[in-house]
């Protein structure tokens, strides 16, 4: 395979840009070393790095953490570019930012019983408050709030010690820093100079960044990135020169799995493909209709209606609902990563904590069919899905009106139960496969029924 020196290149072009007039910048920059690594032609995953897929694959649950600056506020992520506050006066709320009540211990044990296998927390989020102590900007938790602690240490070591992994969301693009080409988002924010757009330097601030996140806080289970869209309607194609951040990542860290939201088929590098706001397959957001692709399949989703933390938002998902999104997203192979946004003093809001404490109930006793399972035989129907595991092949059932139903299986089956308390459940050779009989309508969250197959 043909291989280039990426470090050799990123010197070559920041001496160029060393020789121009740099612009002034409100961030104190310190130095970060970017290792040397070599750029594949054709990307090939290590070792580690597929069976971190496969483990990855088989959790199907995750808790996404959306916590930043933006909390304050307590009107969703993006309200710096919803309201077009000028920039600078979004950033003094950092100076107030306190949230005194934090305990990665808690939060861990939290998200852990709600049976979720991994946590993706956002380290920097589009309005470029990065949440841990960054060397590349002061505009951090450590530097720039009175908390004056890295919240990502403690959550990182917190994972570590009850093993959930940790994944890092990572937005690509900036509202805050002058250097970012502006793309189509945040153009109504004040005070944005872009006269002073130097994408070399933007992505190497963003390149330091991730090496500070894959070298100072442990094993990563994964990079999220996020914010691609922002140059998709260029006339020109952007260069967000991915192939070679994605190679450094891999350097960095070989097992460390490499999604990015972009609404898109997945690009040459990445290890996983997210899904925003819908199950794969589907497109009710308008977010995801792409194809589908061989790699691990991970749909993210709100328990209410926003990512971060809004006041007025109390519109959430029953339990109910919930578990059937996560049984739905097995039923295609898929992860579901549902989303928290915690409270500005730290605090997970407590009907979100309510909810992910009934999903755990459920998966305590159910979730040996979710679980290390693969989409099962039978395609998502309007009465359910079904996942299989080796021999055994769940039907989860969640609206059958009848009390029978035809499942077209060329398998041969052997046995039919009601998982959980091994009832059997009559079955039969039918036209297209085989029918199961019920006494009467199954009803509940999700009756489940195992085959015993062959």
């Amino acid at each position: 395979m043909k291989k280039t020196s990426f470090y050799a290149s990123l010197l070559a072009l920041a001496s160029l840009t060393a020789c121009q007039s740099q612009p002034e910048t409100q961030y104190t920059e310190k130095a970060v070393e970017i290792p040397e690594f070599t750029v594949d032609s054709v990307y090939q995953p290590t070792p580690e790095n597929l069976a971190a897929r496969q483990e990855f694959a088989d959790s199907k649950f995750g808790i996404f953490l959306h916590w930043g600056i933006y909390s304050m506020f307590a009107q969703g992520e993006w309200y710096l570019q919803n309201v077009a506050m000028n920039k600078h006066e979004y950033a003094k709320v950092a100076d107030a930012f306190y949230p005194h009540r934090f305990n990665a211990k808690e939060w861990v044990s939290a998200i852990k019983e709600a049976g979720a296998k991994y946590i993706c927390f956002t380290t920097r989020h589009h309005d470029s408050f990065s949440m841990w102590d960054t060397q590349m900007s002061d505009f951090n938790i450590v530097d720039a709030t009175p908390y004056g602690k890295d919240v990502l240490k403690e959550l990182a070591d917190e994972c570590h010690a009850q093993g959930i992994r940790l994944h890092l969301y990572y937005s690509h693009l900036d509202w805050m820093r002058d250097e970012y080409p502006v793309g189509r988002t945040g153009l109504k924010i004040a005070d944005r100079d872009t006269t002073q757009t130097n994408w070399p330097a933007y992505y190497e601030f963003m390149n330091k960044q991730l090496v500070e996140l894959l070298t100072n806080y442990g094993e990563i289970g994964a990079i999220w990135f996020d914010g691609w869209w922002d140059h998709e309607e260029d006339a020109t194609p952007f260069n967000w020169q991915l192939k070679e951040q994605y190679a450094m990542i891999h350097h960095l860290q070989p097992a460390c799995l490499v999604g990015n939201n972009h609404h898109q088929v997945p690009f040459e590098g990445e290890d996983i493909q997210i899904f925003e706001r819908d199950i794969p397959g589907q497109n009710t957001a308008g977010l995801s209709g792409q194809d589908i692709s061989k790699l691990p399949l991970e749909t993210c989703q709100t328990m209410n209606g926003m990512w971060g933390y809004k006041l007025i938002d109390q519109n959430y998902k029953s339990a109910e609902t919930l578990i059937r999104y996560l049984v739905s997203t097995a039923g295609k192979g898929a992860n579901l990563l549902l989303n928290v946004g915690p409270q500005a003093n730290g605090e997970l809001p407590e009907t979100a904590r309510q909810r992910m404490k009934e999903m755990g109930a459920w998966l305590a006793q159910n979730g040996e069919t979710i679980y290390g399972t693969q989409a099962g035989d039978v395609a998502p129907q309007p009465w359910g899905v079904t996942t299989r595991k080796g021999n055994r092949l769940f039907v989860h059932i969640m609206d059958l009106k009848e009390n029978r139903l035809i499942l077209p299986l060329t398998c041969n089956v052997k046995q039919a139960t009601v998982f959980g308390n091994q009832e059997t459940i009559a079955f039969e050779q039918a036209p297209g496969g085989v029918m199961l009989n019920f006494e009467q309508a199954p009803s509940g969250t999700d009756y489940i029924v195992e085959l015993i197959t062959e």
